[in-house]
């Protein structure tokens, strides 16, 4: 038995999406199917862990962007609503408020910066390890300030592999040579693995893909 545990940094997730709308490589893909997805790459972690893979949890990563338009802000609780109906586990951060100078105009300005997701993900990855709850994980993020954390828990856990799936167009050369058995989410997959419309939950209540989406 090969227990397998996606941890899904869903920003890093939704950008690249939104990149390959943005590039005219695909139309919206917005309203996937993360559980899907995660279990058509089932086949290769088995390859790679040596036995076959089955399913044992997908943590999804993201913060609910307080200070967007209400639109954003309900349309990634339905999104939310979605996952969770799917069987993924939603771990929730925030948004901070940030003061940033700008050089060119000698000026201040607030900004906000997605906060805890990181480490969140950093300690959830050391606790499923430490725990025993997986056999093989695999990080779905191509963010390098993961970095330390993997490479901190190959050493402790040698004898877990853990690799990263990387979003289109996150491919990252240091996370790659940290986990050679890494490998780039196809486009054409998530495209296959989008949520029907509407999605039927298990109550009978349908919840239709947003207009924008």
């Amino acid at each position: 038995m090969n227990r397998t545990i996606f941890l899904v940094d869903g920003f890093n997730l939704y950008h690249s999406l939104v990149e390959a709308h943005h590039d005219g490589r695909a139309a919206t893909a917005k309203w996937l199917d993360l559980r899907k997805l995660c279990c058509s790459y089932l086949p290769l972690a088995g390859r790679i862990g040596g036995k076959r893979a089955d399913m044992e949890h997908i943590y999804y990563f993201s913060a609910p962007p307080t200070h967007r338009s209400q639109d954003k802000i309900d349309r990634h609780a339905l999104y939310m609503r979605c996952l969770r109906a799917s069987g993924v586990d939603v771990q929730l951060g925030r948004f901070k408020k940030k003061s940033v100078h700008c050089n060119k105009c000698n000026r201040d300005f607030f900004t906000h910066e997605e906060k805890e997701t990181d480490v969140a993900i950093a300690t959830k990855l050391f606790e499923i390890c430490h725990l025993e709850q997986c056999d093989t994980a695999i990080l779905m993020t191509g963010d390098t300030d993961l970095a330390p954390a993997v490479v901190t828990c190959k050493r402790i856990f040698p004898n877990k592999p853990i690799f990263f799936a990387f979003p289109y167009k996150r491919t990252n050369a240091e996370l790659a040579k940290i986990a050679p058995e890494s490998f780039s989410i196809k486009l054409r997959s998530c495209l296959k693995c989008q949520f029907p419309d509407p999605l039927v939950l298990a109550d009978g209540t349908e919840i239709k893909k947003p207009d924008l989406w």
